[in-house]
């Protein structure tokens, strides 16, 4: 009998899962529309446990095994703030471009380079309750002002080292190559493979 090579990201984020079907090559990855509601935990301060708490409750509420991830940036000068707080970061009611506004500002006073990363932890859940995890991060600075039209959160105050562009600004293989959340689920899919592919 062929594996079942079906997916599904725990997120609501539609940019996250278009990212992580074109990271997860070779599965059918599938977003949380068309099953019932999914009660997530409250977030903390743990990467880690953000991440295998999303993907076990997803996990047992599809049927599935369930992939989700815990991310944020890590900016150097504001000791490794917002971290895993950096969806919230600002406040609540800001969106993305808000909270681009808002480290801006708090970031006015200090002078380049200034040292940031993002850092991920990707986990795949099981119905059974059981999970695996990776780590991945891009390590960049903080650019003076918002570039690029492409990507979402932080993209477009990040410039990934080695790069003249913003995260925003390069293109998505690339990015997908290179980032955080591209790094942390090629580091998980060897571990998922040998259930969901046990030859």
């Amino acid at each position: 009998m062929a594996p079942d090579l079906r997916i599904v990201v725990a997120s609501e984020n539609p940019g996250k899962c278009r990212e992580i079907g074109r990271i997860l090559v070779g599965y059918s990855v599938l977003s949380l529309d068309g099953f019932d509601p999914v009660a997530f935990p409250e977030e903390g301060g743990d990467y880690a446990l953000n991440a295998r708490e999303k993907a076990v409750a997803a996990a047992r509420s599809t049927g599935l095994p369930c992939v989700a991830d815990d991310s944020g940036l890590e900016v150097e000068s504001m000791g490794g703030a917002p971290g895993p707080y950096s969806a919230r970061y600002g406040g609540p009611g800001l969106d993305d471009p808000g909270r681009v506004e808002r480290m801006l500002e708090e970031l006015a006073g200090v002078a380049p380079p200034r040292f940031a990363r993002f850092y991920c932890v990707a986990a795949c859940g099981w119905p059974d309750g059981t999970s695996e995890t990776a780590e991945g991060a891009c390590e960049g600075v903080i650019l003076e002002a918002p570039r690029g039209e492409s990507g979402f959160g932080y993209d477009p105050i990040f410039q990934p080292q080695g790069f003249d562009l913003a995260m925003a600004e390069i293109d998505q293989e690339e990015k997908d190559r290179l980032s955080h959340r591209g790094r942390a689920f090629r580091a998980l899919e060897p571990a998922m493979a040998r259930r969901i592919r046990p030859d």
